[in-house]
């Protein structure tokens, strides 16, 4: 089954466990702290967008929205009918061209098949997409990777993160978010990171 059907079905079935129904408290926060409201920002894999929402709220009006699975996107325009829908993009991030300021990772990173091939093309695209000096920051979940190429979303940790990131950024800060809802408590990992 191809991504797009995979995650279709997903929505669809709303077997979306992860959709906690607001913005979430590490990426809330990190985003109160942005000044530069023209700044460009992309959120991949971005599924329900809450971030996206509180952002252009804020008044962030250059958010763009990516996901493979247009279902998502559909509920996000139905709850926010003033957002630009040349920004809603329906589109494979692997293969997304454009330029931004600020790339928001939802744990998005822990949402496709974790091999070595997808993993590296996902730094290698996060460095393409970035402009110079360009930030990817967010949120990676911290828990064990296991042998079930199925179940999602899947792990990792700092150590194996930073072997894909580091060629192409500078690590600002990677630690254990203070800040994660009750149910992810000791398993979310917070980075900022400097395209090199």
């Amino acid at each position: 089954m191809d991504e797009k059907t995979y995650w279709d079905q997903r929505y669809e079935a709303k077997e979306t466990g992860w959709n906690i129904g607001h913005p979430s408290t590490p990426i809330m926060e990190f985003a109160d702290q942005l000044n530069d409201k023209q700044m460009t920002i992309l959120i991949p894999g971005a599924g329900n967008a809450y971030e996206a929402e509180y952002l252009y709220r804020q008044g962030f009006k250059n958010v763009h929205v990516l996901d493979i699975s247009e279902v998502p996107l559909e509920s996000f325009k139905k709850r926010n009918p003033q957002f630009p829908e040349a920004q809603l993009l329906n589109e494979d991030f692997f293969t997304h061209k454009g330029q931004y300021d600020l790339i928001l990772e939802q744990t998005f990173f822990c949402s496709f098949v974790p091999t070595n091939e997808n993993r590296s093309n996902y730094a290698k695209q996060m460095h393409r997409l970035l402009k110079p000096k360009g930030i990817l920051a967010g949120v990676w979940f911290n828990f064990p990777l296991t042998g079930n190429m199925e179940k999602r979303p899947f792990g990792g940790n700092k150590d194996l993160y930073l072997n894909y990131l580091e060629p192409y950024f500078k690590t600002i800060t990677f630690e254990p978010c203070y800040n994660s809802i009750p149910p992810r408590q000791g398993n979310e990992l917070f980075g900022i990171f400097e395209k090199k």
